[in-house]
């Protein structure tokens, strides 16, 4: 899950993270992906090593080009989609996002895999609410019922008070995570991008979430990471969640895709 906010506000950071981490158990429950692969057909062994391998690149698109870009990206999307058994939204949504950080941030080298591996671990591309209904991405990317996590209430999760009025989680007394990646209000006030050409940035909508997770992952922490380096994409992936066990399974969901395969059977 995204964090409250960049490590230039100390004091809101220490209370993202404990709110990062008091909310990995509810998100890392979920259950595998569902898609069209054989169910019964192992996955082949993965590297472990950081940063992860990068996957195929997409094809070149006109990321300026009005309305939701990512739809350049359908046909390029299908059989990804189909071999890794995750929605081809998602994956035109990751795509299109590392698309626009390789011409807003040439020096991240964020792959769109990378992009793929937190979506996975979060809510399963949009897919898992962490209660007994599953939500579904509509077809503007948008997951129904909405993804909204638990009260941080400092009961069962940390202590995160209202940062926005309840605005994006419609709760005016705490916090919440929302959307597929998971961004808490404050967080998402700092990082938050339309990428579907609306005019708004809404982290309920896979194609912004995805490319306000970009945004985080480059340049948090006060300068552009260049996630081509071990520590580089260590510290990104430790900035959005700070846990050890986080990041390997990022790491193991991302080599998985970039071998064109489910992240988990």
């Amino acid at each position: 899950m995204a964090r409250g906010c960049g490590c230039a506000g100390l004091v809101a950071a220490a209370a993202a993270v404990i709110a990062v981490v008091a909310l990995a158990a509810w998100l890392l429950s979920a259950f595998g992906a569902h898609g069209t692969r054989d169910a019964h057909e192992p996955l082949r062994p993965v590297p472990v090593t950081v940063p992860p391998p990068t996957a195929a690149e997409p094809p070149r698109i006109d990321v300026h080009a009005p309305g939701r870009t990512s739809d350049q990206l359908f046909d390029w999307s299908q059989d990804i989609g189909n071999a890794t058994n995750v929605n081809g939204q998602a994956i035109r949504a990751y795509a299109n996002a590392a698309l626009i950080a390789q011409e807003a941030w040439p020096e991240c080298h964020l792959s769109w895999n990378t992009l793929a591996g937190i979506g996975w671990v979060e809510t399963r591309h949009g897919t898992y609410t962490g209660i007994f209904e599953n939500s579904k991405l509509d077809e503007n990317g948008y997951p129904v019922p909405r993804i909204i996590g638990p009260a941080l209430d400092g009961k069962n999760f940390a202590l995160v008070r209202d940062t926005d009025g309840g605005e994006l989680d419609n709760d005016p007394e705490f916090d919440r995570a929302v959307g597929p990646m998971q961004f808490i209000p404050e967080s998402w006030a700092r990082y938050g991008r339309d990428a579907n050409g609306d005019g708004k940035a809404d982290p309920q909508q896979i194609d912004d979430a995805a490319l306000g997770t970009a945004n985080l992952l480059c340049n948090s922490g006060g300068a552009t990471r260049d996630l081509a380096t071990e520590q580089g994409w260590r510290d990104a992936i430790f900035a959005y969640n700070q846990s050890n066990d986080y990041v390997a399974k990022v790491r193991d969901a991302a080599a998985n895709y970039a071998q064109n395969q489910p992240a988990h059977r």
